[in-house]
């Protein structure tokens, strides 16, 4: 894919991300690389859980990394599961997307194949609600 953004380096280091999962009851491995506005690379992996509502997600994992570490600022994130076609994020981490990152910023859906589906925030999460919504002008 050549959007002038996306860089085909980033699906193998989504890939490597996807690698560290920890997914013992489902086996569906998930990687997130987050591409910050300076070009730093945080990863995110799916980490489950025997009770499943305390399992993160990769896109989680990766912006709960990069707030940790007061990095708070995105230009792309990417995303890559073990399904054949790329998979779209759950409705949590939608959610936790349109809080963290801008709503024009790029998401790379991936998949095993290599095939790449680019969508933004936005379209993700369509008339989404966050703390921006918020803020009083």
């Amino acid at each position: 894919m050549d959007d002038g953004i996306f860089k085909e380096e980033w699906l193998a280091e989504a890939v490597e991300a996807q690698s560290r999962a920890y997914t013992p009851y489902s086996n569906f491995n998930v990687g997130a690389l987050l591409v910050t506005e300076d070009d730093q690379h945080i990863y995110g992996a799916n980490i489950e859980n025997a009770s499943y509502p305390a399992t993160i997600c990769a896109e989680r994992s990766a912006l709960v990394s990069a707030y940790s570490n007061n990095i708070t600022k995105f230009k792309a994130l990417v995303v890559v599961t073990d399904a054949n076609e790329p998979a779209s994020p759950c409705g949590i981490c939608r959610q936790v997307m349109k809080e963290l990152c801008h709503d024009d910023m790029p998401v790379y859906l991936t998949s095993k194949t290599g095939k790449v589906i680019k969508r933004t925030v936005d379209d993700l999460l369509p008339l989404g609600f966050s703390g921006k919504d918020m803020e009083n002008e």
